[in-house]
Order: C-alpha cells, then sequence, then structure tokens
C-alpha cells in the first residue's frame, strides 16, 4: 500500500514548498509539470525518478490514482527538471512492478519498506520548451 493520502495531503502543503528547489538539483528527484485536466492551470509536483535503459521511471508513491498522474496520462507527457536539465516526457504508462526491478538499489529497499509496487514509465520526448 502506498503512502496514505492524508500524509500527501499535508506534504502538498508543508514539505513539497520545501522540496521544490532542492528537487531540481538532487540525483534520484525530480520536479514534475503537469497540468490540470479540468482547471488547465500548472501545477509542480516532487518526486523521486530513475533512468532505466532508454526509459525514465517514476515512483508513484502516494499511488497511480494520484492527480498529477492522471493528469499526466490524460496529456500524454510532462516535463521535468532533474539535475538542472528540463526534459519533456512522453507516452506515460503505469506499470505494477512488485520487484522494483526498474528501481535501483538502494531506492529499491525503500520503496519496498514502503509498498510502493507502481511506477510510471515514459520516454524522452526531447528537451523541454
Amino acid at each position: 500500500m502506498p503512502i496514505p493520502k492524508a500524509v500527501a495531503r499535508v506534504n502538498r502543503k508543508v514539505t513539497n514548498p520545501i522540496l521544490l528547489p532542492v528537487a531540481r538539483r538532487l540525483p534520484g528527484f525530480a520536479v514534475v509539470t503537469h497540468v490540470g485536466r479540468r482547471t488547465g492551470t500548472a501545477y509542480r509536483t516532487p518526486v523521486n525518478v530513475f533512468r532505466h535503459g532508454e526509459r525514465w521511471v517514476i515512483a508513484l508513491t502516494y499511488g497511480a490514482d494520484s492527480q498529477w498522474v492522471r493528469n499526466a496520462l490524460a496529456a500524454g507527457e510532462i516535463r521535468i527538471e532533474t539535475r538542472r536539465r528540463q526534459l519533456l516526457l512522453v507516452a506515460p504508462e503505469v506499470v505494477h512492478d512488485p520487484s522494483r526491478t526498474m528501481i535501483p538499489p538502494p531506492a529499491r529497499w525503500i520503496l519496498g519498506l514502503l509498498h510502493v509496487d507502481d511506477v510510471l514509465v515514459l520516454r524522452a520526448g526531447g528537451a523541454a520548451p
């Protein structure tokens, strides 16, 4: 079971604003920019991101039904900033991966302790405008 939604609400108001500047620079982290399905508003969310071959993998710590994931699936793309690079990622797909084979250790072990089994898999679509 992913992290409870109540924790997500607290993180969105308290932790995320603190993490946003740091997540853009640290390895294993990124800031996702996505557009609301109904509002058209741009949102920014810190996430754990990893390379797996030619694909990018984002751990879905709050589950596949998170709003940002639903926005990404509806739009078919997201933009991320990681390690000071802006990237456009396309063709999002939720993958259930209980063995977390696409996540490198030690993140694999930490996500295992949190029972995070779903990831969002994307491929590079080029540099973000």
